[in-house]
């Protein structure tokens, strides 16, 4: 086994590197490495594991539809945590997660101007909403409103504390860009909620002139449930006499389409003047609406992606400039030695960048600043393995052995310090990652995966390429450059 295992770990190192590079494979960057948006929500009540279990996979679920890569999203305490590396449109992504009341389908009893024309901008809030439109299958006279957004407490509406759903209402519409009031609904109580929808979607337009759209697709019971209100409103009775259905989040109309059926055979069709963004975020919110507590971002921080690659460029710089320094050390200090300490950490590094990547591309993982940090510390308990080893067969050198007969000797006898050093590694890391959370979990991760390659590198390549070297007489014996000198470097010194 000895024999061969030099030549196994070399094939399986390159062999894994190029398979890599062939299927385009590379590790994914985390938030820091390559910029994004961080949010923290906090519910608005003490809930219980289950309820932050669910509230966690319909965030994920709204997250995964916006298209963003190896999020991650995770539990701390009572907190959800929502990390979103590359994310384009941060402000959008985070409206997006942030949005937290429930789903409401709402009779429009009266359109009212906004209370104030000269309404100042509106501070941050928490959804993003689309323009009016109409519920049928064609209805190319619909009215459109501009897009809104969510907002504080506006004057002339109902705060959002007593927009209860079995009472009457006036909530704003609210324009994306100007963050001003365009328009209030007075709406009647809520007749359904966002469990009678089973999915939503954009649908592009049809037409060189047309608009995008928005298919809806209603649950058996739902169904039943938006037929009466559409026929209801169909029919302009006194509780729906604007013949529109308002759908309702946090306070905010998303959108208030006008019936043109009273009824519909599980499928609704919202259709009016949508750009494929305004399509796109009503059909989140109607697939991905409502969360069993309501969710209050406790802090929001986003990071640019010119900062994420400064600081990815930053780390590549002194990652390389402190390994080059450490290679050429140990090359002065060890001779031929040194350079099997370079080769180690090659094969090191092209098993780690092949796992790395590996994962990343099938679970998600992503590298971050911090795991990256990991890597770094991981080299220098790598260098010490080889430091131990050779200092190891310096000492049976100096009872007199030759370079084959230490190897094995000194080996067996350093390898019990390596384990001891990579297994006390390997549980400090075990135990961050288990008791923490965040770019912790990620420093872990990476120190943990290092020591067990370390393990394995030094096992099956380190001590067979210093016995190959061992037989060598230009790599024993060479003035400048022999094994034998390199190891008799300290004994002038004692």
């Amino acid at each position: 086994m000895k024999r061969y295992s030099l030549p196994i770990v070399v094939v399986l190192a390159i062999g894994s590197l190029v398979w890599t590079l062939v299927a385009g494979n590379k590790p994914a960057l985390g938030l820091d490495l390559q910029g994004g948006a961080y949010v923290v929500l906090q519910p608005d009540r003490k809930v219980d594991k289950g309820v932050l279990k669910q509230s966690v996979e319909i965030i994920r679920n709204r997250v995964d539809a916006l298209g963003v890569a190896e999020p991650d999203i995770s539990t701390q305490g009572s907190s959800i945590i929502v990390q979103l590396p590359g994310v384009k449109d941060q402000r959008r992504a985070l409206e997006i997660v942030g949005q937290t009341a429930e789903l409401r389908f709402r009779p429009v009893i009266e359109a009212l101007p906004p209370a104030d024309p000269n309404a100042p901008d509106i501070g941050t809030t928490t959804t993003t909403a689309a323009p009016d439109a109409t519920t049928t299958t064609a209805a190319p006279d619909a009215a459109a409103a501009a897009p809104t957004t969510t907002t504080t407490v506006i004057a002339g509406t109902t705060p959002r504390e007593e927009d209860l759903p079995d009472r009457e209402v006036v909530l704003p519409e609210i324009s994306k860009k100007t963050k001003k009031v365009t328009g209030r609904l007075a709406l009647g109580p809520s007749q359904a909620t966002g469990t009678i929808v089973k999915s939503a979607r954009a649908v592009p337009p049809q037409g060189v002139s047309g608009d995008w759209t928005v298919s809806v697709d209603l649950t058996g019971e739902g169904n039943t449930v938006f037929n009466q209100l559409a026929s209801v409103c169909f029919n302009a009775t006194a509780t729906c006499p604007t013949k529109r259905i308002a759908i309702v989040l946090d306070g905010v109309v998303q959108s208030a389409p006008t019936v043109q059926q009273p009824q519909f055979s599980g499928s609704v069709q919202i259709s009016g003047t949508f750009t494929e963004g305004d399509a796109r975020d009503l059909a989140l919110v109607l697939k991905f609406g409502a969360l069993p507590v309501q969710l209050k971002p406790q802090s929001t921080q986003t990071v640019s992606a010119t900062l994420g690659q400064d600081s990815l460029r930053a780390g590549i710089i002194a990652g390389l400039l402190g390994l080059g320094l450490v290679m050429i050390y140990m090359i002065l200090y060890y001779r031929a030695l040194g350079i099997v300490v370079v080769f180690g950490l090659g094969v090191s590094g092209a098993l780690l960048w092949s796992l790395v990547s590996y994962l990343g591309a099938k679970t998600g993982l992503a590298l971050t600043l911090a795991g990256a940090v990991g890597i770094i510390v991981s080299v220098g308990v790598t260098v010490d393995s080889y430091v131990v080893f050779f200092e190891r067969l310096k000492d049976e050198i100096r009872s007199g052995k030759s370079i084959r007969s230490s190897v094995d000797r000194g080996f067996s006898r350093a390898y019990r310090t390596i384990l001891a050093a990579d297994i006390s590694s390997l549980i400090g890391a075990a135990l961050l990652y288990l008791l923490t959370v965040g770019s912790v979990r990620g420093f872990a991760f990476f120190l943990g995966i290092s020591a067990l390659l370390d393990l394995f590198v030094a096992y099956f390549f380190t001590r067979p390429t210093v016995a190959l070297l061992g037989r060598n007489r230009f790599f024993t014996e060479a003035r400048f450059f022999g094994v034998a000198r390199g190891l008799a470097v300290a004994k002038d010194d004692v």
